[in-house]
């Protein structure tokens, strides 16, 4: 059954796993952050379809939908960052100061994994890499013994997801790392990541209509 979802759709529910979980111990634990744990999926999935609706109207009048939808999830980013600066850090997690932040950051990435999915569903996703590494695993065993189960998988696409899973432990370390020496600082860097690949994609030739 595993074998028929694709390699991009392992794993997504992991997220939603993690946020029970967490749900669950901060009712349990009477700790905070329990209402932005409960916002945090209804948002997700309403920016998701706000992000396919507004997505299919722009790429009837412009050819650059991706972009666009691309920079408001960079306004959105810039936003988070501000909003993170200006009242973090937040040692109270169902504040309306951090509900009003998350709730901004949860937005940006429920874009960044919309127009992941609609306009790059070949490519690995870029947010969750348990079902990437996954699947890593599983083309470099095909690729020690094959057996009956037909070629392995070629070996420019197990490049790409191990790139990927190498930048997002990079990435999550290097989060970790700016946290530490920078506090709140920090949500500067992904702004400032997603205006220089909008700046790239931009610069490329125009996708035709």
């Amino acid at each position: 059954m595993s074998s028929a979802v694709p390699f991009s759709r392992k794993g997504e529910g992991v997220g939603y796993y993690m946020l029970s979980v967490t749900l669950g111990a901060a009712l349990a634990l009477g700790t905070s952050g329990a209402v932005a744990k409960l916002l945090a999926l209804p948002v997700f999935c309403a920016v998701v379809i706000a992000t396919r609706l507004t997505g299919t109207l722009l790429s009837r009048r412009w050819p650059r939908a991706f972009e666009i939808l691309l920079g408001v999830k960079l306004v959105l980013l810039v936003l988070g960052a501000a909003l993170a600066i200006h009242f973090g850090p937040f040692h109270e997690g169902d504040s309306r100061e951090a509900i009003i932040t998350g709730m901004v950051l949860v937005a940006a990435m429920a874009i960044q994994n919309a127009v992941h999915r609609i306009h790059l569903p070949s490519a690995p996703p870029s947010t969750l890499m348990t079902g990437t590494t996954t699947q890593v695993m599983i083309d470099l065993a095909d690729r020690i013994y094959v057996g009956d189960k037909g070629p392995a998988a070629p070996p420019a696409r197990l490049v790409q997801m191990a790139v990927n899973v190498l930048a997002f432990a990079l990435g999550c370390g290097a989060a970790a790392l700016l946290f530490v020496r920078l506090g709140s600082w920090c949500f500067v860097v992904p702004p400032v990541v997603a205006a220089l690949a909008l700046v790239v994609r931009m610069a490329g030739p125009q996708p035709a209509r």
